[in-house]
């Protein structure tokens, strides 16, 4: 493992050394686990938005489509717990 400084205000300082004291870990084991959760949810969100930006091409250039009544029934399914596919794909 390579080290890393950051520098955080007086004021976050002693609120992270509160809350380590308080969790018995310490401010070095708190910022490791807030960095990769951060990292974690960040990468998550850049893939959506990805997979976003696919689907938007891919309706740009075919037109397939399912309407937002199709999409409402599928979830109501899933949400009363039916195990069903999603919608198709048309024009």
């Amino acid at each position: 493992m390579a080290a890393t400084s950051i520098k955080i205000d007086d004021e976050l300082k002693g609120r992270l050394q509160h809350l380590a004291a308080v969790r018995r870990r310490s401010p070095h084991w708190i910022m490791r686990e807030a960095i990769a959760e951060y990292v974690a949810r960040e990468e998550k969100r850049a893939a959506f938005e990805q997979d976003a930006i696919r689907a938007w091409e891919t309706y740009q250039a075919t037109g397939q489509h399912a309407t937002g009544e199709e999409v409402d029934a599928w979830l109501s399914k899933l949400e009363a717990g039916e195990d069903v596919e999603p919608p198709k794909c048309h024009d």
